[in-house]
């Protein structure tokens, strides 16, 4: 379209219309030329820091490094314990050690115990196997504490009397409870004194025994 056709069309109202937009122009790499923009040179892009700015650390606003938010200095990575840390650590493990070597030693003597009451029991199994005295028509119960409970055995009319005089004794042994002579019962107090359910001593004074008083005093014919 010339000029003079395009002044006359203007003239008659008509608008040029628009050019088209032009598009950048692709380099050989592939990438876009932005005229204007910011590649290559790197200006105008905004500097992206650490987030720690200079001066402040970590710990808190306005600590510097090596310092802990409230102010006291940190003690440096390797450095030397003192005397007072070194002794107060020494303590510590010489205290632990000896609860633990308290703690073996009360097992072990309690493991020792156990052994030996074990054993204490069965030789007073043997020495009295074959020795008691209860009797098969035995139909009086006697009596008496032991454990802190109230226990009894059946004798017969002699044996009550003899039991009451110290003649004879009462032993406790694999859940039974055996009546046999005084010697027997002295040689088993001393294997296994535990064992002893039951021996009187005629002999003692009367201001050993709790019941000595006349108001406690149980009527011969008394079987209970």
């Amino acid at each position: 379209m010339n000029d003079t056709l395009r002044n006359q069309l203007m003239g008659l109202g008509f608008k040029p219309a628009p050019e088209p937009e032009r598009r950048p122009a692709k380099k050989r790499d592939g990438s876009q030329d932005r005229k204007g923009g910011n590649a290559g040179s790197g200006r105008g892009t905004e500097k992206r820091g650490n987030p720690s700015t200079p001066g402040r650390s970590a710990s808190g606003p306005g600590t510097r490094p090596g310092q802990h938010a409230t102010g006291q200095a940190r003690p440096p990575r390797g450095a030397p314990r003192s005397r007072e840390d070194i002794d107060l650590a020494k303590a510590y493990a010489i205290r632990a050690q000896r609860e633990k070597d308290e703690r073996i030693a009360a097992e072990k003597a309690k493991q020792d115990a156990a052994r030996e009451r074990r054993e204490a029991r069965a030789k007073l199994s043997q020495l009295v196997q074959g020795k008691a005295l209860n009797a098969a028509d035995a139909d009086i119960a006697r009596h008496f504490e032991y454990g802190g409970k109230i226990k009894r055995v059946h004798v017969t009319a002699e044996q009550l009397k003899a039991l009451n005089a110290g003649e004879l004794g009462v032993l406790q042994t694999d859940g039974r409870y055996l009546l046999v002579d005084a010697a027997l019962l002295a040689e088993a107090e001393q294997v296994f004194a535990p064992a002893v359910a039951l021996k009187v001593d005629p002999n003692a004074p009367a201001a050993d025994d709790p019941y000595a008083d006349p108001q406690y005093q149980v009527p011969d014919d008394l079987i209970w």
